[in-house]
């Protein structure tokens, strides 16, 4: 028994969810969470019957669509337009690599809302929201295996897919679960790995749709729950014992949920139980359905009927075929017999049935039911003027007042689709800055506003070469020693340029930081107006509007630049703060950053004096000349270097022919004066010889 405790022990130790792969609690929980949420359910269903279904003309009782026609101006109201996220710098403090993430980030967005139609998703949400008064988004992560392939998707969720634990706000909630259907061959690609053969248990059923003849395929229910106190992430399936997957969160979100927060209408006081706007004027809506019916049925006897004699069959027959005429130019109606008058006149011989009390009826019926829809516009707050109703003797003000009255009750709901949207961005952002490969950020953004490290490596190699060789050169030594203030000049030119470059924000620089910092150092928003319906007189009002304001604010602040050139940054602030209201105010922040700064540039230099300015322009013109002057005196001095080189040239063959002589004439020199000395010692010799013989006494004889 200890055995089997330490080995079950020794199982956990090796399987942190071992105490978790039971799915019968997993059920018991979704169980609990349907019963929390059925009221809803069966009131949504009967909602969505009264909205709109193809059989409804099949019943006998006549129904005014108000209901329907209130949804349809409502809807295009609320959201029509696919939303425009806008991602800058949490704090302005106008760092380069927030500025370069941002934008990247930012064009990301932009790509995949479109590419993955997130504008249809949104639309569904709109309209759960406008009926259900609860939308649903969930957003999943899909790559392939190479990488090549890297989506987020944005899902709308039906009302019956999406459950939560019951919660009064949506921060106690503790889980979130969607629901999907699988067919066998996707249980099996799926599951098989993690469940082995449990996956098989699954129970699969025909979901069959609102038309009851038609069976579709054959799938399983799955649930996939994301837990955050227990921070795992789990499939179950009814019928099934065991989970069939679990696993730590996959996405690492901020809040966890790979969902946003589900558009609200009206909900239950204390819980997160949406009420349908429906049950709010539900009762006025069948007070106006039964009068309907009842002038229906009324003006169905407003028939033209009259009674005469049953002994006149001539005036029967007569009066029938006067009911039937249809010619136009048939007065006379001719009678066999026009005795069987009676001799009285022809409104004596008809009785008439009388029809002006049931007509009477039948008005004060459609007075009170136009008084019951008026009531339903006040209760819906669908004013006249947005269902394009007007009274041509209002006044423009009057006009205005109600537009602005119904703007103010469906506000709400606008703010709803635009926040859902902005909590969509974020989750896709999350996603993007910590799984995206960078070459599929950079792709899917177009960003060419900063450079890599392989753009920027080989400029810094190659400066650290001219530094090297000028070091160790000796004809550049040389050259710095006889002029050390331009050698030291040209290097600290070089040492700041290669700073510059290694100080320069890199794509690698990017990246990294989004992975670190995900969405955490910016703001998240969604443009201004972009989700509803643009109306283009305020658009060109709000524009002419920039305008002003931009150039009032630039005419103000320009000349205290100028006086101060230290204001230039206040002056930067105030100008973005004035266009901060406008949709372009943003988008030129980065213009006026760099506006102000060449105006903070311009101001710091130091005024010119007129008479200094005459006078450095006298001396330009002066050094013009004096260089004219210099340049035609090198003119002239390379021609007569290039004669006197000429010269120089003759003079040297001239030279060399005479050294030749010369050198001929001192060899025969030399030849003369060896003859010399030969003859010089063969002359000592002879005297020497005299002389001895001279000195030598005479023989006797």
């Amino acid at each position: 028994m200890e055995a089997s405790n330490d080995l079950a022990t020794e199982e956990k130790g090796t399987d942190p969810y071992a105490d978790m792969r039971a799915a019968k609690p997993w059920l018991d929980e979704i169980k609990d969470a349907e019963k929390c949420f059925q009221e809803y359910q069966d009131k949504c269903d009967k909602i969505d019957k009264h909205f709109a279904t193809l059989k409804s003309n099949s019943n006998s009782e006549r129904e005014m669509k108000i209901f329907w026609a209130n949804l349809e101006v409502l809807k295009p109201s609320i959201y029509a337009r696919s939303p425009v996220p806008v991602v800058a710098s949490r704090f302005k403090d106008r760092r380069e690599i927030n500025r370069h993430a941002s934008e990247i980030l930012e064009r990301a967005l932009i790509t995949s809302f479109d590419t993955e139609d997130i504008h249809e998703s949104l639309k569904l949400v709109r309209d759960d929201l406008a009926t259900n008064a609860r939308g649903v988004m969930w957003l999943r992560y899909e790559a392939s295996q190479d990488g090549s392939y890297e989506i987020v998707g944005y899902d709308h969720l039906d009302r019956k897919d999406f459950l939560h634990d019951p919660a009064r706000k949506w921060k106690e909630v503790g889980w979130v679960a969607r629901r999907s259907w699988l067919t066998v061959e996707q249980m099996r690609n799926r599951f098989e790995e993690a469940s082995g053969k449990t996956y098989s248990e699954a129970q699969y059923t025909e979901r069959k749709g609102k038309d009851e003849d038609y069976a579709g395929e054959k799938k399983a229910c799955v649930w996939e729950i994301w837990h955050k106190e227990k921070n795992v992430v789990v499939w179950v399936s009814p019928g099934v014992d065991g989970v069939l997957d679990i696993m730590a969160p996959f996405l690492e979100l901020d809040r966890f949920f790979p969902c946003p927060r589900p558009a609200y209408g009206t909900v239950e006081r204390g819980t997160l139980k949406p009420v349908p706007d429906f049950i709010q004027y539900k009762d006025q809506l069948e007070e106006i359905n039964e009068l309907t019916a009842r002038i229906s049925a009324l003006s169905e006897s407003l028939r033209m009927r009259g009674f005469y004699s049953a002994g006149g069959e001539d005036v029967g027959s007569a009066i029938e075929t006067a009911w039937g005429q249809t010619d136009n130019n048939a007065i006379l109606i001719p009678v066999p017999n026009v005795a069987a008058f009676g001799g009285g006149s022809f409104k004596d011989s008809i009785i008439w049935m009388p029809v002006d009390q049931v007509a009477e009826v039948v008005a004060q019926l459609i007075q009170l039911r136009k008084q019951l829809i008026d009531d339903v516009y006040q209760i819906t707050g669908l004013s006249d003027i947005m269902r394009g109703a007007t009274d041509p003797n209002e006044t423009l003000g009057a006009q205005e007042l109600k537009s602005q009255y119904g703007n103010v009750r469906i506000r709400d709901r606008q703010e709803e689709m635009v926040r859902i949207s902005r909590d969509s961005a974020r989750i896709a952002g999350e996603i993007m800055a910590e799984n995206f490969d960078p070459k599929t950020l950079m792709e899917m953004s177009q960003y060419e506003g900063v450079p890599s490290m392989q753009d920027i490596q080989p400029q810094i190699v190659a400066i650290q070469q001219q530094i090297s060789q000028a070091r160790t050169n000796p004809q550049i030594m040389q050259m710095a020693q006889q002029n050390p203030e331009q050698a030291q000049q040209m290097l600290q030119q070089a040492q700041a340029k290669m700073q510059e470059l290694q100080q320069q924000v890199t794509i690698e620089q990017v990246m990294e930081f989004l992975r670190e910092q995900r969405m955490r150092p910016f703001s998240l928003a969604i443009e201004t107006d972009s989700t509803i319906q643009p109306d283009e007189d305020k658009a060109k009002q709000r524009t002419t509007e920039f305008l002003g304001a931009l150039g009032q604010a630039l005419g103000q602040l320009a000349p205290m630049v100028a006086a101060q050139p230290e204001t230039a940054g206040f002056a930067g602030e105030v100008l973005k703060f004035s266009v901060a209201p406008f949709r372009a105010g943003r988008e030129l922040e980065a213009s006026i950053d760099e506006f102000v700064d060449q105006m903070k540039q311009q101001a710091s230099q130091p005024k010119e004096d007129p008479a200094a300015k005459a006078a450095e322009m006298e001396a330009q013109a002066k050094a013009a000349e004096m260089q004219l002057k210099m340049k035609e005196l090198e003119l002239k001095s390379q021609e007569t270097m290039q004669k006197m080189q000429g010269e120089n040239a003759s003079l040297q063959v001239e030279l060399q022919q005479a050294q030749a002589d010369l050198q001929k004439t001192g060899a025969e020199i030399e030849k003369i004066y060896a003859e010399i000395e030969k003859i010089r010692k063969a002359g000592d010799a002879a005297v020497i010889t005299a002389r001895a013989k001279a000195s030598q006494p005479e023989a006797v004889m």
